[in-house]
């Protein structure tokens, strides 16, 4: 489990999967019992909080990560690996992290 690679992540109700992104620096993640993700979806609002993923990026369709909606949820949770994201992606993801929480 690495920051930056895109995950399946097992949601309670209703009973399904959906991928994640996760956001935990590595250097922590063997030490904790959770880890901060941002949830991918279908529904893309071309809004700065969010990055647009494509076939290129390794995902099934186009979707797009929201940053809106970051979330610390159990490592237990966290599913196998689809993809990995680029460095160049990744900036992407800080612009519309920083976006999304006005920093």
């Amino acid at each position: 489990m690495k920051r930056g690679e895109i995950r399946w992540y097992k949601i309670t109700k209703p009973d399904k999967k959906r991928p994640v992104l996760l956001l935990t620096r590595d250097s922590i993640l063997d030490y904790l019992g959770e880890v901060t993700v941002a949830p991918i979806t279908s529904t893309i609002r071309s809004i700065p909080s969010e990055v647009l993923l494509q076939k290129d990026d390794g995902m099934l369709k186009e979707c797009a990560i929201n940053c809106d909606h970051i979330q610390t949820v159990s490592k237990g949770k966290i599913g196998t690996r689809l993809t990995a994201l680029s460095a160049k992606k990744m900036k992407e993801v800080s612009a519309a992290i920083q976006f999304a929480l006005n920093l």
